[in-house]
Parts: C-alpha cells; sequence; structure tokens
C-alpha cells in the first residue's frame, strides 16, 4: 500500500514531471485520492522501481497491509441474522446429551434424523454451547455444494462472529487456503466447516465436531493419502478429546452397528421439525409403462409428467433426479454389439453432447465420437440410455413454459455457478432442477413439491458389495427435498425393479427396517 502522509509542493511536483514523469504520475494519483492511499497493484505493472524511489526521497511510504481473499465473498447475498428455533422435545433432548457431551467427552453419538427433522438447528444450537465456553467447532459436510448453504446458516446464527467463521475446500485458491489456514492457526477462525480436508484444520481447544451426513463416501480420499474423514474425526475426537456428533438420516451400517455394540451413543429425530408428515412416495415400474407404450420406452413415466404440470400450473417447484451426467450412457453398434469403452477402466465411455466427446467417468479419458463401429464399420452407430443433459433437452420440448437448471459436476465448471444456481431456485426463477448426487442432501427449498426420481436402479446393479445400501441411502435423501415447507409432498420413483430391498424400505422411510 502506497501512503501519502504530506502533499509535495508545486516544486517538487513540476520537477518530477520533468525528470521523472512515471513517479509524477504516481504522486499525482495518491494526491487525488480521498484517503491519500493506493494498494500497489493499481498502479500497474513496472511500478515498483518508482515507488522505491519515492520512498527513498522520503516523498511517500510503503505499508504491508494484511487483505483477507474471502473464498465466500463473490456472488453472497447479504447474511440476515438469525434467531434459535423453539426446539421440539426429541430436539431439546438431543441438544442435552450433545451439551453433556461437550462438557464430558466420552463415545461418539450417531444423530438419526428423518429428513427435515431439524438436525441442523441441533448442531447450532450445540456449536453455540461450545462457543460460549471458549471452545472451537469443526463442522465437516461431503459435498463441496453444500459448503455455502451450511456457511450461510452458520453465518446468519453467529452474525456478530461472521469473520470468525473459515472455510476449507479443494475449491479455494492457493491464496484463499493460505489465508483460511492462517487465520485458523491464529485462533482468528472459532469456526470450521469445510469437506473431507477439513478435519485437519489446527483448531486450538476444540470442543465439537459435527460431521453431517456421515453416511456419505465422499468422506472417502481415494487418492494418495487415503483416509476417511469421518474416521479422522472420530479419532480426532478421541485424542483431543472432544464431543463428536456423526448426523444422517440413513447412517452408514458400519456406524449403526457401533450403536448396537455399544461403542456409539444413538440418539433418534423420528419426526419433521414443524410437525410436516413425510412425503407420500409412489413407485412407477418401467416395465409397465414400458408395456403400455408398446415398447417406445421413455424416462419420463405418464405419472410423473403429470405431476411436473400440476406443479407448474400450481406456482411450486420440482426437483428430478439421475445420478448419471451426461448425454447418452454408450455408443453402440446394434449391427456387432460393440461398446464404445475406455482403454483403462474398461468400462463404457459417456457421450456428452455439449463437447461432442465420449468420456470415461472413472478416469476422465475423451475420445472422438467415431461416425462408424470401430469393429465393423457399420455407420449405424446409435446412442445408448440417457443422462442429465438429454433429460434437460428432452423436457425443454415437453414442457416449453417451464424453467430449467441442470445441476452436474459438467454444468457446474465455473465457479460459483452452483452457489447462483440454487439461489436462482431459492428466488423461484427455476420451476425444475434436473441433477445428480450434488443435489441429493442438505437442500432446503421450502417451495418444493414434487421430487422425480428417474431412474433408481442406476446404481444398483453396480459389482460393489455396498450397492443396495447406497441406493436406498440416496433415493431417502433425495426423497427427503420434498414437502419441507408448508406444502405437501410427493416423491415419484421410477424403477425396472420395483421389489427391490433398496426401493421398497425408501418408499416408507424405513431405516430400521432395512439395516
Amino acid at each position: 500500500m502506497a501512503v501519502l502522509d504530506t502533499e509535495p509542493s508545486p516544486e517538487v511536483l513540476e520537477k518530477l514531471a520533468k525528470k521523472a514523469p512515471r513517479q509524477h504520475v504516481i504522486l499525482t494519483l495518491l494526491v487525488s485520492t480521498p484517503d491519500k492511499r493506493l494498494a500497489v497493484s493499481d498502479l500497474g505493472e513496472g511500478s515498483s522501481p518508482s515507488l522505491k524511489a519515492l520512498e527513498k526521497q522520503g516523498l511517500l511510504r510503503i505499508e504491508i497491509e494484511d487483505v483477507r481473499r474471502d473464498p465466500e465473498a463473490d456472488g453472497v447475498e447479504e447474511v440476515l441474522e438469525s434467531q434459535p428455533l423453539t426446539l421440539n422435545p426429541e430436539q431439546a433432548a438431543a441438544l442435552e446429551v450433545v451439551q453433556s457431551a461437550i462438557h464430558n467427552p466420552k463415545s461418539p453419538i450417531l444423530l438419526l434424523g428423518v429428513t427435515g427433522s431439524g438436525k441442523t438447528e441441533v448442531y447450532l444450537q450445540a456449536a453455540r454451547h461450545a462457543l460460549d465456553l471458549g471452545k472451537t467447532v469443526l463442522v465437516l459436510v461431503p459435498e463441496i455444494s453444500l459448503t455455502p448453504q451450511t456457511v450461510r446458516r452458520f453465518k446468519a446464527r453467529f452474525a456478530s462472529m461472521q469473520e470468525q467463521v473459515a472455510v476449507l475446500h479443494s475449491h479455494l485458491s492457493q491464496g484463499e487456503r493460505f489465508d483460511e489456514w492462517h487465520r485458523i492457526r491464529n485462533g482468528i477462525a472459532r469456526i470450521v466447516i469445510g469437506a473431507r480436508s477439513a478435519v485437519f484444520a489446527p483448531l486450538p481447544d476444540l470442543g465439537l465436531i459435527l460431521v453431517d451426513e456421515e453416511h456419505e463416501t465422499s468422506y472417502k480420499q481415494e487418492n494418495p493419502p487415503r483416509y476417511q474423514g469421518r474416521d479422522v474425526a472420530v479419532l480426532r475426537a478421541a485424542f483431543e478429546p472432544c464431543a463428536i456428533v456423526l448426523g444422517s438420516a440413513t447412517p452408514s451400517l458400519e456406524s449403526w452397528h457401533n450403536t448396537q455394540t455399544g461403542k456409539y451413543q444413538l440418539v433418534r429425530l423420528d419426526q419433521r421439525a414443524d410437525g410436516q408428515s413425510m412425503p407420500l412416495v409412489r413407485v412407477v415400474d418401467m416395465k409397465l409403462e414400458a408395456a403400455k407404450h408398446k415398447g417406445n420406452t421413455t424416462f419420463l413415466s405418464d405419472k410423473l409428467r403429470t405431476a411436473l404440470e400440476q406443479r407448474l400450473e400450481k406456482g411450486e417447484q420440482s426437483i428430478l433426479f439421475l445420478n448419471r451426467r451426461g448425454f447418452a450412457r454408450s455408443l453402440q453398434c446394434p449391427k456387432c454389439g460393440y461398446v464404445c469403452q475406455c482403454p483403462h477402466c474398461a468400462v463404457s465411455l459417456t457421450y456428452h453432447r455439449t463437447d461432442d466427446r465420449l468420456v470415461c467417468h472413472v478416469c476422465g479419458h475423451q475420445a472422438v465420437v467415431p461416425r462408424k463401429c470401430p469393429e465393423c464399420k457399420d455407420p449405424a452407430i446409435i446412442l445408448q440410455g440417457y443422462g442429465t443433459q438429454k433429460v434437460e433437452e428432452v423436457l425443454a420440448k415437453v414442457l416449453p413454459t417451464a424453467k430449467f437448471a441442470r445441476i452436474d459436476a459438467d454444468a457446474m465448471r465455473r465457479k460459483n455457478a452452483l452457489r447462483d444456481t440454487l439461489n436462482a431456485f431459492k428466488a423461484h426463477k427455476i420451476d425444475i432442477l434436473i441433477g445428480t448426487q450434488m443435489i441429493a442432501k442438505g437442500l432446503h427449498f421450502p417451495n418444493v413439491t414434487l421430487v422425480g426420481i428417474l431412474n433408481a436402479d442406476v446404481g444398483l446393479h453396480v459389482p460393489d458389495f455396498r450397492a443396495g445400501e447406497h441406493t436406498f441411502q440416496l433415493l431417502t435423501q433425495v426423497a427427503g427435498r420434498a414437502g419441507r415447507g408448508d406444502l405437501e409432498g410427493e416423491v415419484i420413483i421410477q424403477t425396472f425393479t420395483p421389489p427391490s430391498p433398496s426401493v421398497q424400505y425408501a418408499r416408507t422411510h424405513d431405516f430400521d427396517g432395512f439395516s
């Protein structure tokens, strides 16, 4: 920062204008500013020698000023203060258990609460208790997409200490990450919110760790150094020691097992916080739908299409979920059966129409779209299946008056794109939100009364011994986005395997039955 304490005399300016024009320009700019201060970066490249010469002559001085790069500054509306809500008896009992653990940490607490049961309010009031005791708080969320919303909620509740909330995740720039880590290390930040890597934040005197959606596989780091963020959090809580709460509507079976063996303490929230009933879930057998339309299958059943039209007429919002990005699942030759596969992973390549490329969703390998079969040279190579890109394109034709947005890894590449899209949906500038698992959890939109799950079988038939568990968790979480306000919610699950336990227990919101 260049600072001018005393204005130079006209003689000095005249002399510099003749002998050192660049120095003259800098002094003139400083004289014209109200506070006689300018950031060095505002003076343009090549200003450093002139500044040093002026400083040597005693005509100005250089100050080093610490300017924080706030990762949540761009595109965020003003955060308004929120007051603690009145807890229902279940929430009050849960909060009492957590507060007791903050004073006397023992075993981890598994907070099993149905979607919309008010787990976040319990988190906020427990965090307030820890902060009032002079402790710090660590909040882990599974998806970077959930970070902005979680940050807003904490900043709104702790409005007087917004500058003490730090954010850590992999989408920060190096400068932003340095600034946030520096604030945490120096004790400026007392609340840290972030994805799995935030578990290593150097918070002093840690009093409470909150792990939201503890069942999520995204807490697992697949690349070296490999670790499970939730499990590291449990270990850190034991070493500190401090209280730890693992929250979920669909806990992982290992965490559930730990409650049954006494390793974890189980606390339940079985009712929605506002007294609303759980959304009505209907299952559509897509085999019957295909037979009805004589084999001309589509991703949109008659029941779901009618429900979408009704919501548009009422001015209500809908969410359509499909856990497959891209335009088509694969590219296949109808003559010889050849399917374009990734040479590294041996999985089918997904077609992305926006880039006109074939992409491997495992390793990221890309390939040019062949115009004829690489094996038999037949030109009639066809697209199979559908992804979120195709859903968006087809729905724009089926429901031309509706306003759509798509949330997946492809559509959200631009910085703040996710935040802007969610803000637009919150402001009801979007009628129907189409997305992958990025929209499956943690989002609260009271005007959403319909959730459509386009293909519940996407994750059910993969070679993973936990496929059934993960499918149940995902279906239950997505279904929980409906009916979170004053209006009743409805969920329509489309599947080719209605008898599947994952589908049936998700239909009745029955975690105990599934476990």
